[in-house]
């Protein structure tokens, strides 16, 4: 085995599991290998509180059960469910996707704002933002229409529905950053980058800078793979 990431989707989808891992593992930049885990017992994609909520357990069950090569953690959605309890159970660095990126996108006190497809889950994402202390300078969530999984399945769709809250999230909200809020919108996040004249955040690279910033915090950065 190799010093490595791991990546745990907390939803149960393993094609999304694969496109994560391949965000991720760009991101590394060949710094280290990246692994992802599936849980079995989510739905596809999370789109309510009530399945955010029951997805913790799995997630520290996965995170729990990782092998002594791992050097930090990835839970790779965005409600950042289990984070708190698996970072008291573990001892290496533990990072969540949207914390990571709240926390990036506020940098220099920037004014942000999320982008996501799933309307069900604002209540969480505003809690986050509060739990991280950032809520002074979040501007709150802009939603895509329409049902979250019809949409997630057609690419060019998603990416050009985000494209329209992420204009509303510039244009009516003031928001100086924008984060696409899903994990399972990774894909959609990378088309829009460069998009705007404004920074457009994909959590699950912030989630991986962040995991390495911590690393090298603690003086515990491997051999590289």
């Amino acid at each position: 085995m190799t010093p490595h990431i791991l990546l745990i989707n907390p939803n149960s989808s393993l094609a999304t599991s694969d496109m994560m891992q391949a965000i991720a593992l760009k991101a590394a930049g060949g710094r280290l290998d990246v692994r992802a885990v599936t849980a079995d017992r989510s739905p596809s994609m999370i789109t309510t509180p009530e399945q955010l909520v029951a997805s913790a357990a799995q997630v520290v069950e996965l995170g729990t059960a990782h092998d002594r090569d791992c050097v930090g953690i990835i839970v790779s959605a965005f409600g950042d469910p289990g984070l708190a309890e698996l970072r008291r159970k573990v001892n290496v660095p533990v990072v969540g996707i949207c914390e990571a990126s709240m926390i990036e996108a506020s940098q220099g006190g920037r004014r942000f704002a999320v982008a996501t497809s799933t309307p069900d889950l604002v209540d969480a994402i505003d809690q986050r933002a509060r739990d991280l202390g950032l809520d002074h300078l979040y501007t709150g969530v802009r939603c895509t229409a329409g049902d979250p999984l019809a949409l997630a399945a057609e690419a060019g769709l998603l990416a050009e529905a985000l494209a329209g809250a992420v204009r509303e999230c510039i244009e009516r909200d003031g928001a100086e950053a924008v984060i696409i809020g899903g994990g399972p919108l990774g894909q959609a996040a990378e088309q829009l980058r460069t998009r705007f004249g404004r920074p457009v955040l994909g959590p699950i690279p912030c989630a991986v800078d962040r995991v390495f910033s911590l690393i090298d915090r603690d003086g515990v950065m491997p051999q590289a793979i």
